[in-house]
């Protein structure tokens, strides 16, 4: 009797070193049910610090060369030359690569599209001549050969499928879109809504945007945004959190400079660790998404979560997240986004509405989900490609 023969999987996070990659990673196998799509172990190439995060599974094996602890360079050698056999080796049946580039000779291949920007030429100009330029444009076409030669391809959102394909050209891969989860910790019923002559510079409303800042995500518009409703009498303050990209920051603090020289109602409170971010959400009246390239972000759908009414970028996939559970903006039109700051803060019954449909749409996100499509689109495909063996 024919029957599938188990798989054993290879994941590739070689140059997954931080941030919404290796969280994605850290949730998918921390929820992983492998046996149930007939794969019997799985084994991950990383550097010491991502491995440290991962959780132990029965039947995950951890590998760290010591190659991936050291730079970029030595990092894509090791992936050229190397990780093919490495995974030979291991007996791999598939290899899996979350970070979307793979320049081996392994087959078959699975990869995913987790960063947009090399595949966005408008946003890429915004960084000039500069060596982080130079590295998208590199992630372009390494990551562009990638989806043409693999066996599957993973997108998060639809968006980001048709923004790579229009790059790409036609996929040399089935492609599968599969969301990330959300952590259960960004969950808040959504709070009632008062009137803003409820509020005053005591008792100020925060408007929250949590991002990097960073030439895409527009922070000093949103700053000169939130200055023209303050001169309008709104007692708003924003607060402004995560880890920043100098030049951005730089523009950034000019901006606050001008409009708020005092650091009256501007707080930028920096990077904040994972396990406390929750605490600013719940702090927030309203959450603020001012970005013009991405592929789905977790950002806003922890906002979502956190059950805040929304003011959104228009841009990228977010309308395809939030649909009609938001209110949209330019992000590079300041006085746009003051118009949807207003519109919301104008009406406590449109906040509450939005902000329980918003809340109710994040619901649909899991890990569980997530890790569960993705091994079984993984299993799929490589079965496709070798076919059902006899044992």
């Amino acid at each position: 009797m024919a029957k599938v023969k188990p798989v054993r999987v290879g994941i590739d996070a070689a140059n997954l070193r931080g941030g919404g990659g290796v969280t994605h990673l850290v949730e998918l196998l921390r929820h992983a049910q492998p046996v149930k799509y007939g794969i019997e172990q799985v084994v991950l190439w990383g550097g010491e610090k991502t491995l440290s995060v991962i959780d132990e599974q029965h039947w995950l094996i951890k590998r760290n060369p010591l190659m991936l602890d050291k730079g970029l360079l030595y990092r894509t050698l090791w992936q050229r030359f190397y990780l093919s056999q490495a995974a030979r080796d291991e007996g791999c049946d598939v290899l899996f690569v979350p970070g979307g580039s793979y320049a081996g000779n392994f087959h078959p291949v699975v990869t995913m599209s987790q960063n947009l920007l090399p595949f966005d030429m408008r946003e890429l100009q915004r960084y000039g001549w500069t060596l982080f330029a130079l590295k998208l444009l590199l992630l372009r076409m390494t990551q562009s050969r990638s989806f043409q030669e693999a066996v599957g391809g993973i997108f998060l959102t639809q968006y980001a499928q048709d923004v790579v394909v229009n790059v790409t050209g036609q996929l040399g891969a089935q492609a599968s879109i599969i969301p990330h989860g959300l952590n259960q910790r960004f969950n808040s019923e959504p709070k009632l809504q008062q009137a803003m002559a409820d509020y005053d510079d005591a008792h100020p409303y925060h408007v929250l945007y949590v991002s990097i800042i960073d030439c895409y995500k527009h922070q000093w518009h949103v700053v000169e945004a939130v200055a023209k409703l303050r001169k309008q009498g709104f007692p708003v303050i924003l607060d402004l959190v995560g880890p920043a990209y100098p030049p951005a920051l730089q523009q950034l603090s000019v901006m606050i400079a001008r409009e708020d020289p005092e650091r009256q109602w501007v707080h930028y409170h920096g990077a904040i660790e994972f396990d406390a971010l929750h605490h600013y959400y719940m702090q927030a009246d309203l959450g603020l998404f001012a970005s013009s390239c991405e592929n789905m972000p977790n950002i806003l759908l922890e906002t979502m979560a956190a059950g805040l009414p929304i003011a959104c970028s228009k841009r990228g996939p977010m309308p395809e997240m939030l649909g009609e559970a938001g209110i949209y903006f330019d992000p590079e039109q300041p006085e746009d986004i003051a118009r949807a700051l207003r519109e919301l803060m104008d009406a406590p019954s449109l906040r509450a509405k939005l902000a329980h449909a918003s809340y109710t749409l994040s619901q649909q996100y899991s890990w569980q989900r997530c890790a569960d499509e993705t091994f079984d689109f993984i299993a799929a495909v490589m079965q496709e490609n070798r076919g059902t063996i006899d044992v």
